[in-house]
């Protein structure tokens, strides 16, 4: 069974950000502005993203 996948880019500056956005965007695996990411599409993962949704894009890569 293949598992969905989302892309997420991050588009906001980190500088002056709380330490728990910080914390979501490192967990997310994005360090700075123009980083795009792939990852499974869980529950978990929508949470982090809607956390720091100011701050990221989210799309539907194309496979």
């Amino acid at each position: 069974m293949a598992t969905r996948k989302i892309k997420v880019t991050q588009t906001g500056s980190s500088i002056g950000r709380p330490k728990d956005q910080l914390a979501t965007l490192l967990g997310l695996g994005l360090t700075r502005m123009g980083r795009t990411r792939i990852l499974d599409d869980t529950p978990s993962i929508r949470g982090m993203v809607f956390k720091v949704q100011h701050l990221v894009k989210l799309e539907l890569p194309e496979e």
